[in-house]
């Protein structure tokens, strides 16, 4: 969008928020980088130039504005939605790849040489993935500066700097103020008296219908791994709501992050075993609750549809609730093969119990980690409750996962990892496409025979049988996963709503 000057200059003299995360306003005269939607006067448009994204205005020499915080806008949409080299690449940026693997580690994962990946990272974002990288890290360090007393010697290798010196440097040239210039602008944030836990504020692109996201989580929430605590300052329209509460398999430990819906963010308070897992988590809590969604898009074309249009109007911003470990997701994924949701997590609870990683949760009654795919692949079958068809299906997905032989991920090709899915014995194609929709990300899998679709595309007279509702849902392309959320809304199933 960045080349499109007319309608970049459109959006910046609105200050519309919606294009905040697609591109990037720097300002000749100033040497600042803005969002959108920053609250100054905007400049003159021959003053502007637009990048897409935050490295690419530091690489040209521009800071970040200290009004509007540009590198607090929600992510590209972009990437959440392509399959290609570049949005793997940037999914992988953001999990923190590049600062544990280098750019090496980096091309491997995507089957390219370096030069390559540099090339296209460069042709479509103006910069190569150590700037990419180094944007994050500045952001990171921004993140601990304000939110933790840690000492900046600390906050610089946990946000992933090789040197206190590169940690000032960059600081210094991204926000135009040293660190502890950043740490004495901060507010004063007094209720922050549990040490180790980081509060922050999640931002996203409105609207945001939390009912189906928060409660698909909860209704699903394994015991020991996840839970919804009612208590939790008011929330959604000023009124008391609950938090999502969960363990995370990171990098360098574990931790635990709660999640709160309000009207303008996500309150997420993380605790860490290692603050260098900070970048690692908020991504993954991110891609969690999809909120570098565009749902104007999303709701646009789905609206365009008169069976779907009464169901966006009542309820608009309806999000994929998704995961933070697609390996977890998968093997839960076939834990609940035709049977109900209550079944499914009886299931995933005795596997938490004996296979899962103790933890400790002082806040809550979080337990375990849920078992890696390595733990699980030892496990005797025998010991599973479920039909010996299933036994079969479960051990022969832990096995390839644990052997490296499947690989569900970030970086993902979703044909091709859809494609290996389904050549697994046991797998059809309603496992193969909710692994795809809530592990791989792909906003355009359908679900047309799963029982709640098909019961839907009754009730709104729409095709009931698999082949004739994917030929109608053509027309959602490349929504149809969020198609799949506006019609299991319509029943009463208690995913649907956020837990009172």
């Amino acid at each position: 969008m960045h080349t499109d000057t007319e309608r970049c200059v459109r959006a910046v003299r609105s200050k519309d928020a919606r294009f905040d995360g697609w591109f990037f306003t720097a300002v000749l005269t100033t040497g600042i980088y803005c969002r959108p939607s920053c609250p100054v006067v905007p400049p003159k448009a021959e003053n502007m130039v637009f990048h897409p994204s935050a490295a690419a205005c530091q690489q040209a020499g521009f800071r970040a504005c200290k009004r509007c915080r540009p590198d607090t806008s929600p992510g590209s949409p972009e990437w959440n939605q392509r399959a290609d080299a570049v949005a793997r690449a940037m999914r992988l940026i953001a999990d923190g790849v590049v600062d544990r693997e280098g750019v090496t580690g980096l091309a491997a994962r995507l089957g390219y040489s370096t030069r390559q990946v540099e090339r296209q990272l460069l042709a479509e974002l103006g910069a190569g993935p150590l700037a990419l990288a180094r944007a994050q890290r500045a952001q990171t360090a921004r993140l601990l500066i304000e939110t933790t007393d840690l000492p900046m010697a600390e906050i610089a290798f946990a946000a992933g700097f090789s040197s206190v010196r590169t940690f000032n440097d960059t600081v210094r040239e991204v926000y135009a103020l040293t660190p502890g210039g950043l740490r004495a602008r901060a507010p004063k944030d007094t209720s922050r008296t549990t040490p180790g836990v980081l509060s922050l504020r999640l931002p996203f692109r409105a609207p945001l219908n939390p009912d189906n996201l928060f409660g698909h989580l909860a209704a699903t929430a394994v015991p020991g791994v996840e839970e919804w605590l009612p208590h939790s300052p008011k929330g959604v329209g000023g009124t008391p709501i609950g938090a999502y509460r969960r363990t995370l398999r990171l990098p360098y430990g574990h931790g635990v992050v709660a999640l709160t819906p309000h009207p303008d963010h996500i309150a997420c308070r993380l605790t860490l075993g290692d603050p260098r897992d900070l970048t690692v988590a908020i991504s993954r809590c991110r891609r969690l609750l999809d909120l570098d969604a565009d749902p104007v898009a999303v709701d646009e074309q789905l609206r365009a549809d008169p069976v779907l249009a009464p169901l966006v109007d009542k309820a608009p911003g309806r999000r994929v609730p998704r995961t933070v470990d697609a390996d977890e997701f998968a093997v839960r994924a076939v834990l609940g093969q035709q049977v109900s949701t209550a079944a499914a997590r009886t299931h995933a609870a005795r596997l938490v119990t004996a296979h899962g990683t103790p933890v400790d949760d002082p806040e809550g009654g979080l337990t375990h980690l849920f078992p890696s795919p390595e733990a699980l692949a030892g496990l005797d079958p025998e010991t599973l409750a479920m039909p010996r068809t299933r036994r079969t299906t479960f051990t022969t997905l832990v096995r390839r996962l644990a052997d490296g032989d499947l690989h569900l991920g970030a970086d993902s090709d979703w044909p091709e990892t859809r494609a290996k899915l389904l050549a697994l014995p046991g797998f059809g194609p309603w496992t193969a496409d909710v692994i795809a929709m809530r592990a791989l990300g792909d906003p355009d899998a359908f679900l047309p025979t799963d029982l709640g679709i098909r019961r839907a595309a009754r009730e709104l007279g729409l095709p009931s049988t698999p082949a004739a509702l994917t030929a109608r849902a053509a027309a959602w392309r490349p929504w149809r996963a969020y198609a799949v959320q506006y019609l299991w809304a319509t029943d009463s199933h208690p995913i649907n709503f956020l837990p009172v």
